[in-house]
């Protein structure tokens, strides 16, 4: 995108939700357009390795801590809102509700000018009582925003299609893996989708609005579609042979949700929002946003052009935030266990080390591109009955995949597991966001020994959470000589592989030696710290 003018005066904007899809996509816009940029995040490092880090201020913080928010608001001009708690179990409307109340008495206590949400569009004539929890928790939240005193822009989208976006990613392999499906009425239904390009576009024109302007603005596509019609689009702008869809009355919200977490990635706690939101007819009333930020030739974009931006976006692994990028609800989220306060704890152990005749480079390129369709180099069938398990008991599974083919970054989401920690050329740690009884990790280190030889070595580290956990733990352990000692294995092998295949490497600079471990050892019991585990 990056086609907006610069604006005389530059701003000072906040932008929650920067570790998000939108946030995640707004920062580098915002800045593009001259913009000063503060984000909010409750883990700032998620935020390291974006290519705008550099640029933008990060301040640790969340939007139901009145303190950090007052800080994070000083001096701010514009504050977007882009934080939402879907699927956040049966008492998300009410976290909805007590954090844009915060956000709404701390941003006018600040003396911000303007703020900027990005809502849900809402279906005409109906009570917003009777709507489905997101959609009513929406609406209620851009209400309490517009009532704070503020100038306040409720920018309110239906299905949203870009490349990783959670509508997108439904759409995507709902009809690609699906030649003929049967599916639920709502297919039936009249949506109006827009492009993320011009949400973005909307979002940052929004930024410069009159001060006497506070209002709502539903936004669009130029095309309204059923969800029907949009399979079948997306099949025609894909290459995909016409698709047969029956719709049948029978598929309540809940089965549907089933049924997209099964052929999806997107799991059943964010499918089912999203399913009861498509039973609604959201078409927009009006297209007043043309008066403050005006259209340019050729925009809203199409929902085929949007496809098709979206598509090569994919074909050029050029995807720069993904419905995942957001963590999970209910998944963990507790750092690597170091603190004191763990010592004596339970904490069960796995390592593995191999010395592997390649370079340092070589290994660390197989162990930045493992997970995705590059697999987890062990016992294929296990890891995907883990996956599948996971997602019938309402988790993650094993198909996010990953943002990028080849490079990773904190905060990445990487099938069952989440990026907590990279440095690059010597330490992969991921944290587990898979539905289990305590908290696992699992760690790969590239290294040098103090021969200069080319070390591999792997740590798998489980904390359990009652009984469950070390029954769980004692149960899986007798697999784990399969599971994580082929994966050592194969790691090492197909580095050496690679390595005798490329021509040679620079001499590489110094790694850390560490202390050798026999291959193969596994511990448990009572450790201080650690590195993690399935």
């Amino acid at each position: 995108m990056n086609d907006t003018e610069h604006t005389a005066e530059p701003l000072r904007c906040l932008v929650t939700g920067a570790s998000g899809y939108i946030g995640g996509r707004l920062v580098p816009e915002l800045l593009a357009a001259g913009h000063r940029v503060r984000c909010l995040a409750r883990t700032p490092a998620k935020l390291r390795d974006h290519p705008w880090a550099g640029q933008a201020e990060v301040v640790r913080g969340d939007v139901t801590d009145a303190d950090s928010l007052a800080s994070a608001l000083r001096d701010v001009d514009v504050a977007y809102y882009l934080v939402h708690a879907l699927g956040g179990g049966g008492d998300f409307e009410r976290t909805d509700r007590l954090a844009a109340r915060t956000f709404a008495e701390q941003a006018r206590a600040a003396g911000v000018r303007r703020i900027v949400y990005l809502g849900g569009l809402t279906p005409r004539g109906i009570a917003e009582r009777e709507l489905s929890p997101h959609l009513r928790s929406r609406a209620e939240v851009g209400r309490i925003l517009a009532d704070s005193g503020v100038p306040t822009t409720v920018l309110r989208a239906a299905v949203i299609i870009g490349s990783g976006s959670a509508s997108f990613e439904m759409l995507r392999y709902l009809t690609e893996r699906l030649p003929v499906m049967v599916t639920p009425s709502w297919v039936r239904t009249r949506i109006q989708p827009i492009g993320v390009r011009d949400v973005l576009r909307y979002l940052v024109g929004s930024a410069t609005m009159p001060a006497d302007v506070s209002r709502a603005f539903d936004i669009g596509g130029p095309d309204v579609l059923t969800y029907l019609d949009m399979m079948r689009r997306y099949a025609s702008v894909a290459g995909l042979p016409r698709r047969l869809i029956f719709p049948v009355p029978v598929l309540t919200p809940r089965l549907s949700s089933h049924w997209i977490g099964l052929v999806t990635p997107v799991p059943r706690s964010i499918a089912r929002p999203l399913a009861e939101s498509l039973r609604y007819e959201v078409v927009c009333d009006e297209h007043d946003i043309a008066t403050y930020v005006p259209d340019p030739p050729g925009t809203p974009l199409t929902f085929d052009a949007a496809l098709a931006l979206a598509l090569q976006r994919i074909r050029e692994a050029r995807v720069t935030t993904r419905w995942s990028s957001a963590s999970v609800p209910g998944a963990p989220s507790d750092p690597l266990p170091t603190d004191p306060d763990w010592a004596g704890g339970s904490l069960y152990g796995d390592e593995r080390e191999r010395f592997v005749d390649a370079t340092p480079q070589a290994l660390w390129r197989v162990v930045e591109g493992i997970g995705g369709e590059n697999g987890w180099y062990s016992f294929p069938l296990a890891w995907a009955v883990r996956g599948w398990f996971d997602r019938l008991v309402g988790g993650v599974g094993l198909r996010r995949g990953r943002r990028d083919a080849s490079r990773l970054r904190v905060g990445d989401s990487l099938d069952f597991w989440r990026v907590e920690e990279i440095e690059r050329g010597r330490l992969l740690r991921l944290r587990a966001e898979m539905r289990l009884p305590g908290l696992a990790w699992l760690e790969m280190y590239v290294e040098r020994d103090d021969r200069g030889r080319t070390r591999y070595r792997q740590r798998a580290l489980f904390h359990p959470r009652g009984l469950a956990g070390h029954a769980y733990w004692w149960s899986v352990s007798p697999f784990h000589a399969v599971v994580f000692g082929g994966m050592a294995r194969n790691i090492a092998r197909t580095a050496e592989t690679a390595d005798a295949e490329r021509p040679a490497e620079a001499e590489p600079p110094a790694l850390a030696t560490g202390t050798p471990s026999a291959d193969g050892r596994a511990a448990g019991g009572h450790h201080p710290a650690g590195g993690s585990g399935m």
